[in-house]
């Protein structure tokens, strides 16, 4: 039976956004985080990231570089006992410098291709499934996978940008009822 998933955006929700970051002494993880994912996998969800990573078409960092940072941060992950069941990157960006990435892709969010191959391979059920994002393309491509429930980390007051979002949230914290919630609604078991 396929499971449902909490899927994260990278910058913004796992880490604070500090542009481009793939450096352990600019990464900082966000306050919340870990108890956010303890609590999904605590509550049957399985974790996958779903990040935008255009820094690699821009020529900021390489593919490679991008790949042994994520298993770091996996391995944060696992030391704080959750396990990441996968991390889905776009390094595509059609004004980037880099020619072997610089297309349009299905995958680059608003688009839903990451999500939908997150899906296949990890035998997801998109409708059971969490999107937590910080963006109106995180939201948007999430709408568009048919994800269940979408929330966005938005402290501004702007209903127009959080359209496509369920919930907008202020903090990771405020999640865990949102999350317990929804687990309650979309159980298959009473």
């Amino acid at each position: 039976m396929s499971c449902p998933a909490l899927f994260l955006d990278r910058d913004g929700v796992i880490n604070v956004d500090h542009g481009y970051v793939v450096t352990h002494d600019r990464f900082q993880f966000m306050d919340g985080i870990f108890d956010l994912a303890r609590a999904a996998v605590d509550q049957g969800y399985r974790l996958a990231v779903i990040t935008n990573q255009s820094g690699i078409a821009r020529g900021y960092f390489t593919e490679a570089e991008f790949l042994a940072f994520s298993a770091w941060m996996a391995e944060e992950f696992r030391t704080r006992g959750v396990e990441l069941a996968g991390i889905f990157h776009c390094p595509y960006h059609r004004a980037g410098p880099v020619e072997r990435f610089a297309r349009e892709s299905f995958w680059r969010k608003p688009a839903p291709g990451m999500i939908l191959e997150a899906a296949r391979r990890l035998d997801l059920d998109l409708a059971r499934s969490v999107f937590v994002g910080d963006q109106p393309t995180d939201m948007q491509a999430a709408r568009a996978a048919g994800v269940g429930l979408r929330v966005r980390i938005d402290t501004e007051d702007n209903e127009a940008q959080t359209q496509t979002a369920d919930h907008r949230v202020g903090r990771l914290a405020e999640i865990l009822p949102l999350l317990a919630s929804w687990t309650r609604r979309t159980s298959c078991c009473p």
